[in-house]
């Protein structure tokens, strides 16, 4: 399956190819196209399961396709025009890209790249076709990764080089939910030192911006699910009091305002329900209180609060990969990985093989995971 430098050709591996929403992932024989300009083929070696992936799988309807963004591999050629990359260089996948010219891009304010932003089509950025092929028709991507495959081309401002002695089935995790998280909790909210904080959702997500909020020196850090069995994992990133809602007779939203004397400086909505971020909303403090939403939604994407909430002073921000600039970026949270400053082994609770990535889907739908790490063939 090697191909030249000079001369990349078509290779065919094995991906896990999905066929319609919520059916078990196929693992199949697939043609991966040579890299076409700007764009490099990278050789997955780890690749980790994102909540993303399963709401995508289950709702979107494109198809045939090969889901995964969260992802460490090596490079195994590039295209024409690509000198930021050379055969063998470590990288991450980043499921949005960074061009450094567009506006965006310099503005030093946004992470949200007008050329390599969000793709959703299931297609590349640069020509609106696929690098995916079973007998000669067209395979999806997702978000310009598709990561659940041996090999994959993605644009080389959607790739991240890393430094060669990070362990690679380690760092997959920065190169999504981690990350996004911490940049959630330093970057958007900008946590200050001795505030409280409350988290609604206490997945990967909500772990790392609970770890955030304690290496900002928060003194209260408030962890909320339905699931009491995370209370008691979550102190281990930070987390100093949980709350599940079934334990209470009136609103969890009251029961935080009463406890904190007026509610929060900061609420986390890491869910992915859009009437959680009205409730995290209610739960922050009148004058100053921030609400961050994470979450990706399955369904009702409206947001509805009254507006007594933002007229008294709150305030509501989204986050976009806790806007990292990922070239930018990234090479240094992998940096302090490194020196041992985050914690992201233990977000790790599960390594699968890659013939059983459709058991990592059955752990995170049924809530018995942080993250799965699929370890690709070698």
């Amino acid at each position: 399956m090697s191909a030249s430098l000079k001369q990349p050709q078509v290779i065919t591996c094995k991906a896990a190819v999905a066929w319609g929403a919520g059916e078990p992932l196929v693992v199949q024989e697939v043609e991966v196209s040579p890299p076409q300009a700007e764009e490099i083929r990278i050789k997955v070696v780890c690749t980790s399961l994102c909540r993303s992936d399963i709401t995508a799988w289950e709702i979107q309807p494109i198809f045939p396709r090969i889901f995964g963004h969260e992802a460490s591999g090596i490079v195994e050629s590039v295209g024409p025009g690509v000198t930021e990359f050379k055969e063998g260089d470590h990288v991450l996948t980043v499921f949005i890209g960074e061009c450094k010219l567009c506006r965006q891009c310099r503005s030093g304010k946004s992470n949200t790249c007008e050329v390599l932003g969000l793709e959703r089509r299931g297609v590349m950025h640069s020509d609106q076709r696929t690098r995916f092929s079973i007998k000669g028709k067209p395979v999806y991507h997702y978000c310009a990764v598709s990561s659940f495959s041996e090999y994959t081309v993605v644009h080389s401002g959607c790739a991240v080089k890393v430094s060669s002695i990070a362990p690679l089935e380690k760092i997959c995790l920065l190169s999504c939910g981690l990350a996004a998280g911490l940049g959630a909790a330093w970057n958007v909210a900008d946590i200050s030192e001795g505030s409280t904080v409350v988290i609604f959702g206490l997945g990967t997500v909500g772990l790392s911006v609970a770890q955030g909020a304690r290496l900002r020196g928060a003194s209260r850090i408030i962890g909320v699910d339905t699931n009491s069995e995370k209370g008691q994992k979550a102190k281990a990133f930070g987390v100093t009091e949980f709350l599940n809602p079934n334990d209470f007779n009136e609103p969890i939203q009251q029961v935080i305002k009463r406890i904190t004397d007026g509610g929060a400086d900061y609420s986390f909505e890491c869910i992915g329900d859009t009437g959680m971020i009205t409730t995290a909303l209610q739960s922050c403090c009148d004058g100053w209180g921030l609400t961050v939403t994470l979450g990706v939604p399955k369904a009702k994407p409206e947001v509805a609060a009254h507006y007594g909430l933002l007229l008294t002073g709150r305030t509501l921000k989204g986050s976009l990969f806790g806007r990292w600039k990922p070239k930018s970026d990234l090479p240094s949270l992998v940096d302090r990985y490194l020196k041992k400053e985050i914690m992201v082994d233990e977000f790790i609770t599960h390594n699968l093989s890659f013939e059983d990535i459709n058991q990592a889907f059955n752990l995170m739908k049924e809530g018995e995971c942080l993250r799965c790490v699929i370890h690709m063939p070698k």
